[in-house]
């Protein structure tokens, strides 16, 4: 295998800030107006409106994601933590100091089983899942979710919360699963200690599939790169390996 280019970290500024307060921002008002959206079944918008609600929770998540890196506002830690902690409680009420742990230890231990994102390289998507929901779902979410859900019906019609708040949140929990688990780290590697594959490069692809996170192996050569980055890794790794 080819060696991996040193890229190194570059000031991100206030540029952090503002994509995260954009992908925020975008789910919360497209959440607020889907919950007052007309639902009718036999309306095609209903559907492409679930698309894009559940493209915009999976970028709530990453948005956690980074900050779990120390990436969305590297010169405020205090408030980079405070946005990886709203951006993880909205996402199902995760809570970022178990997520902020265990995905490090993915980092540390990619691949063996000492990764807690790891069945065995298992290739059954399904039984893999399970095991990945088991590790990070809590009863605690649950319940957090059901009150929720009983409080905000009070206020919105129950169908609307189901189809626009609960129906794409569990799309994005899949979606994160499998372009960034799943297909990344499936199999065998050969590329110890990252032991990841990246998705072949297609940047239009790459976004709309979960945010270029589907550049997994740019990602684990590089964590200290925010997801609006990974392309260019991505490229200057496709030029090396064919140099």
């Amino acid at each position: 295998m080819h060696s991996i280019p040193v890229i190194k970290p570059s000031d991100i500024g206030n540029r952090g800030l503002w994509i995260a307060f954009i992908v925020l921002g975008c789910w919360g008002g497209s959440l607020w107006f889907l919950l007052h959206y007309p639902l009718h079944f036999n309306d095609p918008l209903v559907y492409l409106f679930v698309l894009v609600q559940m493209h915009l929770y999976t970028g709530v998540f990453i948005t956690a994601h980074d900050a779990i890196h120390g990436v969305v506002s590297p010169r405020y830690k205090s408030l980079n933590y405070w946005i990886g902690f709203i951006s993880a409680s909205l996402f199902a009420f995760n809570n970022f100091k178990t997520l902020s742990s265990k995905h490090h230890l993915h980092h540390k231990h990619a691949a063996t089983p000492d990764d807690p994102d790891y069945h065995d390289g298992h290739p059954h998507f399904f039984l893999w899942f399970i095991a990945f929901a088991k590790e990070y779902i809590s009863i605690g979410q649950i319940v957090l979710m059901a009150i929720t859900y009983n409080i905000l019906k009070l206020w919105f019609p129950w169908e609307n919360l189901v189809v626009f708040w609960m129906i794409p949140a569990v799309l994005s929990t899949f979606q994160l699963f499998y372009f960034g688990t799943y297909l990344p780290h499936r199999g065998e590697h050969h590329n110890p200690p990252l032991n990841a594959r990246s998705q072949s490069l297609n940047h239009l692809k790459a976004f709309l599939s979960c945010y270029f996170f589907g550049y997994h192996l740019e990602h684990h050569a590089y964590p200290y790169l925010p997801w609006w980055q990974l392309p260019k890794a991505r490229e200057k790794v496709e030029q090396a390996m064919q140099g």
